[in-house]
């Protein structure tokens, strides 16, 4: 069985910044977990989901233009976690942001539960 469970969600002023957190436990957690392509998703409200950052077994990263240059995402391979900081935040940036792991090729084959991040004066 695989967990993701995310933290570090909240309530943040426009231009502020917030560092999510997320650990993984079972299968894909210890040695093995630094095999695995890693990511952040999230749902605005209305909206549909969509991919903020990636980073793969080999460190490189991408993001969308929406966030490129404000998103950072990290691993700590040796804890089994993966960290999105995001600084300069906007209102548009308010949605529940997921964790997921094991790229497969098509998606992602495991999902947190989510995170509300909230961005309002």
């Amino acid at each position: 069985q695989v967990q993701l469970v995310e933290s570090g969600g909240g309530l943040v002023q426009p231009g502020g910044s917030l560092r999510l957190s997320c650990v993984a436990s079972g299968s894909i957690s210890g040695t093995i977990f630094r095999l695995y392509g890693l990511g952040w998703y999230r749902q605005p409200p209305g909206k549909e989901r969509e991919s903020v950052a990636r980073i793969t077994q080999f460190g490189s990263t991408d993001y969308p233009d929406s966030v490129k240059g404000r998103f950072t995402i990290s691993r700590d391979n040796a804890k089994s976690m993966v960290y999105l900081q995001m600084n300069s935040l906007k209102p548009e940036d308010t949605a529940v942001y997921y964790c997921v792991a094991g790229w497969t090729g098509t998606g992602y084959a495991y999902w947190g539960q989510g995170t509300q991040v909230t961005v309002s004066s």
